[in-house]
């Protein structure tokens, strides 16, 4: 009887130890889901959503493994962004992540009980997309960078460059919630500045050439440009038609890069890095509302010589001497 019972004690452990290694294996092939919405498209997107990808794998989130991210992505028509979250929303994703202000009210119009990240919004508070940036509440995290004081530093420096300037060109995306915050914060620097500023719309890069033709016959001296998903997809065209237009200009880093006159902003791809972090808290059981809106503090100029001296513009110095990149 002994040895009966020792052999069904040895059947009775040996079979839940065969078992072990799967419920461990269960729990290790456990796989988080993001939704990521793109409000532009995966090519033009492709170095900040690198950034965000890189960010994840350091923190041990690996795609294929523990990670499954579905995309969805509007191509700048922010009229497919609703219809995009639907789908995203349906799939049952564990954490949306998304950018740009059309996008990011997209998402919140949509679901109140997914957490939603934003890698970077023009101005989380000021659109009324968290109650507050110490505590945001609800399901919605993320960084922001405050897009129209951005632009209208862009303004500081355009006068900088041209002290002559007087009459400047501000160019919007109608679509783009931000219109009606932009031109609230610039209006006081271009008045303080002696600019008259005038405000020119284009949706879609078909209508940047017309758009362009007549701020030349409106006598537009200078251009002057925020971000936007369509802007920041398409800033080669954009400083192409600056440039064949002679009219010196102030945008985002790409723009600059892209042979626009003078850069001043944020490095995008560092922030989206940087949104990976807030990711990987709501996936290991932090709410969203409890975590703090991050803030850009660092802010880049940069001058392109060659576009000053195809222009004939002589850079002051005090502008060179405070610039971090400059293209010879």
């Amino acid at each position: 009887m002994f040895d009966r019972k020792r052999r069904e004690f040895i059947t009775l452990v040996g079979g839940a130890a065969a078992t072990w290694p799967l419920a461990a294996g269960a729990q290790q092939t456990k796989v988080a889901r993001i939704g990521f919405l793109g409000s532009d498209s995966a090519s033009s997107h492709a170095a900040r959503l690198a950034a965000f990808r890189a960010g994840l794998r350091d923190l041990g989130w690996l795609e294929g493994t523990n990670l499954l991210i579905e995309y969805r992505w509007a191509d700048g028509n922010y009229e497919r962004l609703r219809g995009l979250v639907d789908e995203l929303v349906q799939l049952k994703v564990d954490v949306l992540v998304t950018h740009a202000t059309p996008a990011a009210l997209a998402a919140k119009s949509t679901t109140s009980t997914i957490p939603i990240v934003l890698t970077a919004v023009g101005d989380i508070l000021g659109l009324g997309l968290v109650s507050s940036l110490r505590l945001p509440g609800g399901n919605i995290t993320g960084l922001s960078f405050f897009v129209p004081e951005l632009t209208a530093k862009r303004l500081e420096l355009l006068k900088e460059a041209v002290p002559s300037l007087t009459k400047a060109a501000l160019l919007l995306n109608p679509d783009n919630p931000l219109n009606r915050l932009v031109p609230q914060e610039i209006e006081p620097t271009a008045k303080a500045l002696n600019i008259a500023l005038q405000i020119f719309e284009a949706r879609r890069p078909s209508e940047f050439a017309q758009v362009f033709a007549t701020m030349i016959d409106q006598k537009a001296a200078a251009l002057l440009l925020y971000e936007d998903t369509v802007f920041n997809a398409n800033s080669s065209a954009l400083a192409v038609l600056a440039a064949v237009n002679r009219l010196p200009s102030c945008g985002f880093p790409e723009f600059v890069r892209a042979g626009g006159l003078i850069g001043y902003g944020i490095n995008f791809p560092d922030m989206d890095y940087r949104a990976a972090a807030l990711v990987d808290k709501i996936l290991k059981g932090a709410k969203p509302g409890e975590l703090p809106i991050e803030r850009s503090t660092n802010f880049n100029v940069i001058i392109n010589l060659q576009t000053a001296k195809a222009l004939g513009i002589t850079m002051p110095p005090t502008l060179l001497i405070r610039a971090d990149e400059v293209i010879e």
